[in-house]
């Protein structure tokens, strides 16, 4: 909104020093983020003690884990905390017609209420499990088809192919604003089912690969395939954050790496100078991701201090599943997709390990009648604490000594750390 105050007052002829501030992503991408970091630290409190009064605490299942019945009480639904302040940095500094900053909110939202939807089942109808796994798939599933007909069908989500860049044009304010007008703004546009692949020549792989069929038909098989893609993607990203959701400070530290490197691809996909020398593929008014990414990188930085050992809130579902949402479609605006599995190798190991527990036990108890484990918990971080033995053979014991779980979410934050410069430095690999 001080975005578009500003725009007015410089439309009607208002002039005052710092006026222009407002046309530089890195300045909005800041101010957004110390917004949100505030808004966290300040807000936090009252919303902990309000979530306190009202009794709405973490109800722990016998995990056998010594210190899991110390959680009990704790207050949850924490992510309020994390979309109040990612809401608060957005409308305030983002271009709110910008059809990326639109998606991005309406994602924030839809999976907010799913998540508030699924913690308010667990405290007040005190049913542990929540909503069906059935009912949020199917919710995340809409959003995603939202997400990728919409990419499909509108005419402000598209690519520019071989923009050449002339040695002459330095960087102004108007490259820093992605540069939308003038000459560049009809050249090359293309409603494209591309996206980014490490290792190869141009960064670039096209799901019309994957068609069967040519033609008109393979026109509509291929955006088909693109949409499904969407679609697995955002589902698949919003259920890995919330398994990754067990320790203290866990999901909420790992996700902020994640946010800072999305922020600077969404900064370098979006400017016409930095993308031409990357190589890498150029998506006009992508730039206003960075500013989204920063405002959550900020909650989630303000949301540490209240979140990281010993917790004082949870984020519930509220949390986990808003920002697996919000990883998960800003990705995939940007065409970058295909790299999660590396940038968020920490939720894809912890997804993994869950599948692979639960499709090991179920093959083994069918063929000899006793169910084994691969590990002796799954997620994977509890593999590492001190706990019961679990009942029937494992294929790796828990780990003697068994580690606190600080040294464990520290250790999955340098994990996560070392993924994220790994993505980075892709940009250049080929």
């Amino acid at each position: 909104m001080i975005y578009h105050l500003f725009q007015y007052l410089e439309k009607i002829g208002v002039d005052f020093p710092g006026i222009g501030l407002m046309h530089y992503l890195s300045f909005r991408a800041m101010m957004a983020a110390v917004t949100a970091v505030l808004v966290s630290l300040f807000a936090g409190n009252k919303i902990i003690d309000w979530l306190r009064s009202k009794q709405i605490g973490e109800t722990v299942r016998d995990l056998g884990l010594a210190d899991q019945i110390q959680k009990k009480g704790t207050p949850t639904m924490g992510g309020i905390i994390i979309i109040l302040s990612i809401l608060s940095g957005v409308l305030l500094f983002c271009d709110l017609t910008n059809i990326y900053v639109l998606l991005l909110l309406l994602s924030t939202v839809w999976c907010g209420a799913l998540g508030f939807t699924d913690d308010y089942i667990k405290v007040f109808k005190h049913r542990k499990e929540g909503m069906s796994e059935k009912g949020k798939l199917i919710a995340q599933v809409v959003l995603g088809f939202v997400i990728g007909l919409t990419v499909w069908m509108s005419p402000d989500i598209v690519v520019r192919e071989k923009v050449m860049v002339k040695e002459s044009i330095e960087r102004t304010l108007e490259t820093e604003t992605t540069v939308t007008s003038g000459r560049f703004q009809q050249e090359n546009v293309v409603k494209s089912t591309k996206t980014t692949i490490p290792f190869v020549k141009n960064h670039e792989f096209d799901y019309r690969w994957l068609s069967p069929v040519k033609g008109a038909w393979g026109w509509y098989c291929k955006w088909a395939i693109y949409v499904l893609m969407i679609v697995l993607v955002i589902t698949a990203c919003s259920n890995g954050t919330n398994l990754t959701d067990g320790l203290d400070g866990l999901a909420a530290g790992t996700s902020a790496v994640v946010g800072v490197v999305l922020g600077v691809i969404a900064w370098l996909g979006g400017n016409l100078i930095d993308s031409n020398f990357l190589n890498i593929m150029y998506i006009p008014g992508s730039g206003e991701i960075a500013i989204f990414m920063s405002a959550f990188v900020g909650a989630l930085v303000g949301f540490l201090w209240y979140n990281s050992f010993p917790a004082q809130v949870f984020m519930g579902d509220t949390g986990s599943l808003t920002i697996g949402g919000i990883i998960g479609v800003s990705a995939v605006l940007m065409r970058k997709e295909l790299l999660l599995p590396l940038l968020c190798g920490v939720f894809f190991a912890e997804s993994l390990s869950v599948l692979l527990q639960r499709g090991y036990f179920k093959f083994t108890r069918k063929r000899t009648g006793t169910g084994k484990r691969i590990w002796s918990m799954a997620p994977l971080h509890h593999h590492y604490q001190d706990k019961k033995a679990p009942e029937g053979p494992v294929l790796f014991p828990k780990p003697v000594p068994a580690q606190h779980e600080a040294k464990i979410t520290v250790r999955f934050w340098i994990v996560q750390i070392l993924l994220a410069v790994s993505t980075l430095a892709l940009l250049k690999i080929r």
